[in-house]
């Protein structure tokens, strides 16, 4: 028999898909209007009314191109962007890709391909396969991150941190305290002596220039008897104030300990290194190295990084994350004397740690030193000898401290951070020969150096108090050292062991201080009192948090805006807004030269330093044309995910990174959302601690700097789930193409007749179980594909796909097509009668429930709703000819989300004229949203005797007098006394008679 001519196929299914696309895009549909610029219709932003920004995480364009897992959550943004257009508001909504990054390059060395152009075609195909979806992006505001117009405003975005620096004592308008200012209002406030440079640099924990130490008192007229640094800084001469500003900068260049990664030819944020010490991209290992490299100061944004966390609508468990890796502690510094007594090298030398219970001073047995402690750098100051009674486990074997601590620093030296801090992993550690003075009693503590103490962490130091710190207590009992318990463990506590929970202080008291039955808040505020009060420490507050390392040793990234002169190669130099922006050279080679990894004294070679025309250039930057040196490293591909939100705003604007007028309008703070930022940001939770912190940091320096009116960059965030597949191996273990696997009657399986096992794991290329969207538009269409996508499981949770169950969701999308369009003429078939109060009641019911799961983004039971109403609908034409034309209209607009080429299609045929992508959405009818009536059970003495039908919202008294007004109810009951009547409304009346 010959397939229905106008069967809702897969090929009818793409051609009214491709139909519409075109339309949508001729006709500009899905265009956002801003209220001033080249965007604009004229409109005010009152005039234009409620917005919507939805955005989703910047895509990185690969050249596998998309497989069925990557649109889910582009599926998801569309349907609220659609939902929310159908509302009523202007909805911003487009689509951009993150074009620079390692994988071009790294393919461009093996091949010779410049990036550009393997970027710019796996951009074009994944813009092909992300328009074939329907997706209703804004196709004027889209970029890509490669774009010179959009590298030049994110070289402007680096100069404003270059231009800035952080007070932490600037009072806002609003009252609220920190904010970024031009680096020229520091010089400023430091010659007006508002300033003190060398309090504010020990606050951040700066390092500067100590330059007056190397000065004869007559060069600059200092006296250190009686002037302090700040007296004698405004001495300096412009140079020297220069470098110290420098120091404070947003961004700035320093000797960085970095993770040198060879394998990749470049270095690595702390965020790019998993916990096993190698890359996150390609696995590589990952080395320690000092390198001159570029870092922005997040670090002073931490308190406010934290504390708008709480102003932000995220996930808790994201929330929770970027508070843990930004890790603030609040204790107390202290700072341990070394007893000089046979050292006198070490006479007067001090160290510093951190503790958050200073309060357990008096239990301090040892203290730690990293193997990289600058006190430790020259092994040959230690003692000669070991001091007398010292125990054979604390020297490793060696004859001498210098020997012991020598060969342990070479040792730890090979390890990297992840194997040191290991907690399964045995504490290792030899005695220095030094002993520490402990400020709280006196008592001699002695020295050891261990590799779990890291120097990048803290201050490179420890004060162990085994009794109640579990690591110390494993290196106390390795170590045959002392335990002494500060805190009174519970009559239960099992001894052998530290106890690390709450109690009572004991065994702290000493002359002058008596912490002894306090509580450890008690104790922890007085403590801190009397060391501030004698001078050996003060409360401070620490953070795990690093300044973010932001330099690449490569070439596909944007080129710094910074130059050096030839007479004074150390000092950076911003370019001119108007020689923006600085442009990659042409290279034949884009490989970087790296070094032996075990060579700490040679540097790689980056590519653009190959690149002599281009590093080279003259220039007149104000005082006349000089020679300058280009910046030879690039910005890591963070760089531009961490502002392109702003650029969706205003994306043609030459003069400004956003029109005021429309980052207001678009970002700005409203009821809901006093910090501002995108409605909606949708992605996965892989980003919790690498873009979304970095880009908070760059719009909060851009928020001080008086360029945006939000002080956060996305007020929603929504985390969705992975599509994940089955995989199967043969019996090689080897992964075999799992659309080939044929599922057995007896639920086994196999390929090309030989049994395979099944395993379930995320899709993808390695386990050949990719399944891609050009595979689903050719068998089911993009309809299909988007429905069967959404009606999968809850957003946020993982899910399976089975390409065997997308036939489900493309029979719901035939039966929709049935109710409204013959499959023989094609002509349209709804009746024109007026649908029935049952018919009345499904539909308005499924308004009301769609409308709630649409707000709440639970679209997998909105569209079990929509089958439900779909089959009722079915069941009515079927009895009466055709479907209500009312009911019909209803159900297209609500699928239209999902399937929105069909719903177009449907829409015209049902006789309009303009397309249903700005239509107003269904709005429930009350009256039809009552349930229908429910029988009530009357009971008279003990028996059924009656029912009747009522209002299921009925209340008991009512129905109570509804039950006495029955006829039958008058019969049964007369000539008897009722004692007691009880009511359970709205299904029961037991009647009890005398």
């Amino acid at each position: 028999m010959a397939e229905a001519p106008y069967r809702y196929t897969a090929e009818l299914a793409g051609q009214i898909e491709q139909k519409w696309q075109k339309l949508w895009l001729e006709q500009g549909t899905f265009n956002a209007i801003n209220p001033v610029g080249e965007l604009s219709d004229g409109r005010s932003a009152e005039e234009l009314g409620e917005k919507m920004f939805i955005m989703d995480m910047f895509p990185y364009p690969s050249g596998k191109g998309l497989h069925v897992g990557h649109p889910l959550g582009y599926i998801a943004t569309d349907a609220v962007a659609r939902h929310n257009r159908m509302l009523g508001k202007n909805v911003l909504y487009t689509m951009g890709y993150d074009a620079f990054g390692l994988p071009a390059e790294q393919y461009a060395i093996q091949t010779g391909t410049h990036p550009r152009v393997t970027t710019d075609e796996n951009v074009a195909n994944m813009a092909r396969q992300l328009f074939r979806l329907g997706l209703s992006h804004d196709s004027r505001r889209s970029l890509r991150t490669t774009d010179l117009d959009f590298v030049k405003w994110t070289q402007w975005v680096f100069l404003q941190l270059f231009d800035s620096w952080y007070d932490p004592n600037f009072v806002k308008a609003d009252g609220t305290r920190g904010s970024a200012r031009p680096i020229s209002e520091l010089k400023g406030a430091i010659q007006d002596r508002d300033v003190d440079p060398y309090a504010l640099a020990e606050l951040q924990g700066i390092d500067i220039p100590q330059i007056w130490h190397d000065r004869k008192p007559d060069h600059k007229h200092w006296n250190p008897e009686h002037d302090t640094p700040f007296d004698f800084l405004i001495q300096y001469t412009p140079e020297e104030m220069t470098e110290l500003v420098n120091c404070f900068r947003l961004a700035y260049v320093s000797d960085t300990p970095v993770n040198w990664c060879p394998g990749l030819g470049t270095v690595l944020a702390n965020e790019e290194v998993t916990a096993e010490g190698r890359s996150e991209r390609g696995d590589f290992p990952v080395f320690k190295r000092r390198l001159r490299q570029w870092n922005l100061r997040i670090t002073a944004y931490a308190d406010r990084l934290l504390e708008d966390l709480d102003t932000v609508n995220w996930p808790e468990s994201v929330k929770s994350m970027q508070r843990n890796w930004i890790g603030r502690s609040r204790g107390a510094q202290v700072t341990f004397t070394l007893d000089p007594d046979g050292c006198p090298a070490f006479a007067d030398s001090t160290f510093d740690v951190f503790t958050t219970r200073v309060d357990t001073l008096f239990g301090a047995t040892f203290t730690v030193l990293s193997p990289e402690h600058p006190l430790l750098s020259d092994v040959s100051a230690l003692p000669e000898a070991w001091p007398e009674g010292t125990k054979s486990a604390w020297t490793g074997g060696a004859s001498s401290p210098r020997e012991a601590v020598a060969a342990y620093k070479e040792r730890a030296a090979a390890l990297d951070d992840s194997e040191r801090t290991a907690d399964s992993r045995e504490k290792t550690g030899v005695f220095t020969g030094l002993f520490a003075v402990n400020p709280m009693d006196g008592r001699a503590l002695p020295v050891f150096t261990a590799d779990y103490v890291l120097m990048g962490y803290g201050t490179g130091a420890i004060m162990a108090v085994p009794a109640e710190d579990e690591r110390d207590y494993a290196f106390a009992s390795a170590f045959e050292l002392p335990v002494i318990r500060t805190v009174q463990p519970p009559a239960d506590f099992e001894e052998g062991q530290a106890y690390t929970g709450d109690g009572k202080k004991i065994n702290s008291r000493s002359d002058e201080l008596d912490l002894n039955g306090m509580s450890k808040d008690e104790a922890i505020a007085a403590a801190t009192e009397f060391a501030e009060k004698k001078g050996f420490g003060h409360a401070k507050t620490t953070y795990r948090l690093r300044d973010w390392l932001f330099s690449r040793q490569r070439y596909w990234g944007e080129p710094f805006p910074i130059v050096y002169a030839e007479d004074a190669p150390e000092v950076p130099i911003a370019l001119p807004f108007d020689q923006l922006p600085v442009k990659l050279p042409e290279l034949d080679d884009f490989s970087p030269k790296t070094f032996d990894p075990e060579d700490a004294d040679t540097e790689p070679q980056t590519p653009l330093s190959r690149a002599e025309d281009w590093a080279w250039v003259e220039l007149d930057l104000g005082d006349g044309m000089k020679r300058y040196r280009r910046e030879m490293n690039v910005m890591p591909q963070w760089a531009g995910s961490s502002w392109y939100e702003i650029r969706y705003t205003d994306p043609t604007n030459d003069e400004q990174i956003s029109a005021p007028e429309n980052e207001q309008y678009w970002m700005g703070p409203r009821e809901g959302a006093p910090t501002g930022g995108v409605d909606l940001y949708v992605g996965g939770v892989e980003h919790a601690v690498l873009h979304l912190l970095y880009a908070r940091f760059w719009h909060k320096v851009l928020f001080d700097r008086g360029y945006l009116a939000s002080a956060e960059p996305f007020h929603t965030l929504f985390n969705q789930g992975y599509v994940q597949a089955y995989a199967y191996r043969d019996e090689r273990g080897v992964y075999v193409n799992a659309s080939e696997v044929v599922e057995e009657a007896d639920g086994t399986f196999t390929h090309d007749g030989k049994p395979v096992t099944q395993e379930y794991g995320k899709m993808g290329k390695s386990l050949r179980n990719i399944v891609t969207p050009d595979d689903m538009y050719d068998e089911f269409g993009a309809d299909t594909f988007r429905v069967y996508e959404m009606s999968m499981g809850p957003l946020d949770l993982s899910r399976p796909w089975n390409t065997r169950d997308v036939v489900g969701s493309q029979r719901f999308l035939q039966r929709l097509w049935r109710l409204a369009v013959s499959e023989d003429t094609g002509e349209c078939v709804v009746s024109d009668a007026e649908a029935s109060v049952e018919t009345l009641r499904a539909v308005h019911k499924t308004i009301d429930a769609v409308s709630a799961d649409m707000e709440h983004m639970r679209f997998n039971t909105a569209i079990a709703r929509l089958i439900e109403l779909v089959n009722h609908l079915t069941k009515v034409a079927g009895e009466s000819g055709g479907a209500p034309r009312s009911a019909v209209e209803a159900l297209v607009l609500m699928v239209s989300p999902f399937a929105p080429h069909l719903a177009e299609e449907l829409w015209a045929k049902l006789g309009h004229d303009e397309s249903l992508a700005r239509a107003s959405y269904p709005v429930a009818d009350p009256q039809y949203l009552v349930a229908d009536a429910v029988t009530c059970v009357i009971q008279v003495k003990g028996k059924v005797r009656h029912r009747i039908e009522v209002d299921p919202e009925i209340s008991a008294e009512e129905l109570e007098k509804a039950v006495f007004a029955e006829d039958r109810v008058q019969k049964l009951i007369e000539g008897s006394e009722v004692r007691k009547v009880i009511v359970r409304a709205p299904k029961l009346v037991n009647i009890v008679l005398s």
